[in-house]
């Protein structure tokens, strides 16, 4: 149950009751040796400490250090803040600098990035294995079902030009793209969360795991739970990781069956609000229907940004489609004048989820009290999401000795 956190003042006094507690314990442990099995990361002493403390549990273990600013993550590898302050300075700034100018252009860049993220990590970890094209003894991820949509390869390539150029052999490709991702999120009016780096590439791709692991939006709430839970994401986590949903355009082929033949009823969703119904109807006429199937199609994860602006029309995950005149349902559906998140829950309390493995999220009592306690306070869930994406960030990494440092994000060699 969930009734604390809907007491913003003892949320306040928790947080600053675990802050509290934390700092003790680090000052009676801070001539210890870490603990076998936990990565450490450096951190800085400017970091917001309300983004990495809430009222409710934290999704991994963290312990502030009063005397090295020493932040453990109970993660497989050993990642460190500020990774690349000796090798490649400028390593975040010139990926920051990047993403923001393409951004500027195409305003598809950045629901395209975290939807990248989600589809790497998710699969194997984040090893930058998504970006690997299909060559001799590799079937690429990028040719599986659920991610022939993707976008964004094109954006990371540019990064990592720009940072051999710096750094030659220095920076690696799954560093770049949570990095990317993250920058993404603040671009998109998100929390800005702090990552540690020193991941490296795999030397393989896994097409077959993305064809079958990947989640659906037309799943129901226990296969999306049993996906997160299968990563290691309890049923707050997934709520709060689904609120990437927040902006963004979805294609109408992942509507239709909702729209017009749910279930085989040759009628709607009778989950939607009639009059969203109407809109969406309005925006997905049934003379646009295609086929598609929740086996071959995976979530919009990431696509989280409207592309209003853009020149050309965007796809369900916010980037370029290749057919201008396919139509699509934008996520900020009433205009992005909502903080990140605020309109996506709100609209679940209303019936108005666009996809229905969101508005699933309302059929489970825990995931709905979270719903309702993030449509209620904006600063929670954006202290949720931030948290949810560094977990995210830190799935199964590949540090030194394993792995290897891409020259060329798209192959191994």
């Amino acid at each position: 149950m969930l009734i604390p956190i809907f007491n913003i003042e003892l949320m306040r006094k928790l947080s600053l009751l675990i802050f509290l507690l934390c700092v003790w314990i680090s000052l009676k442990n801070q001539n210890a040796e870490p603990k076998k099995g936990i990565s450490t990361a450096r951190w800085s002493s400017s970091v917001d400490s309300s983004l990495v403390f809430s009222a409710s549990p934290l999704p991994q273990p963290m312990v502030l250090s009063s005397k090295k600013d020493v932040l453990e993550f109970n993660d497989s590898g050993s990642l460190e803040y500020n990774f690349y302050r000796n090798s490649c300075p400028q390593a975040e700034q010139i990926v920051r600098a990047v993403v923001q100018r393409l951004h500027e252009a195409r305003p598809d860049v950045v629901p395209a990035l975290l939807r990248l993220v989600f589809h790497d990590c998710f699969i194997e970890g984040c090893d930058a294995s998504v970006l690997l094209d299909a060559a001799e003894g590799i079937d690429s991820e990028k040719e599986s079902p659920p991610n022939e949509t993707l976008k964004g390869f094109d954006v990371i390539g540019i990064i990592k030009s720009e940072l051999e150029e710096a750094c030659p052999g220095v920076v690696s490709c799954a560093d770049i793209l949570v990095l990317a991702a993250r920058d993404s999120v603040a671009l998109a009016g998100g929390p800005f969360y702090p990552l540690c780096t020193g991941r490296r590439d795999s030397s393989n791709s896994f097409s077959d795991l993305a064809t079958n692991e990947l989640p659906s939006p037309f799943h129901d709430l226990s296969q999306t739970l049993a996906s997160f839970a299968s990563r290691g994401f309890d049923e707050r986590e997934a709520v709060s990781l689904l609120g990437a949903h927040s902006i963004g355009v979805i294609h109408c082929k992942f509507l239709q069956n909702r729209l017009y033949n749910f279930s085989g009823t040759d009628g709607p969703d009778p989950s939607v609000e009639t009059r969203f119904l109407n809109l969406m109807r309005s925006k997905c006429n049934n003379t646009h229907r295609s086929s598609s199937s929740s086996s071959a199609t995976a979530y919009s994860y990431g696509s989280s940004l409207s592309s209003s602006g853009a020149q050309q029309s965007p796809s369900h995950d916010g980037s370029p489609s290749s057919s201008p005149e396919d139509p699509g349902m934008a996520m900020d559906f009433e205009g992005p004048r909502s903080p990140f998140g605020t309109l996506y829950y709100h609209s679940l309390l209303q019936g108005r989820g666009i996809l229905y493995v969101d508005q699933q999220l309302m059929a489970g009592e825990e995931t709905g009290n979270w719903v309702r306690a993030y449509a209620s306070h904006t600063s929670l869930f954006r202290r949720e999401f931030a948290l949810a994406m560094m977990k995210l960030s830190n799935l199964q990494v590949l540090t030194a000795p394993t792995g290897h440092i891409r020259l060329n994000c798209s192959k191994v060699g």
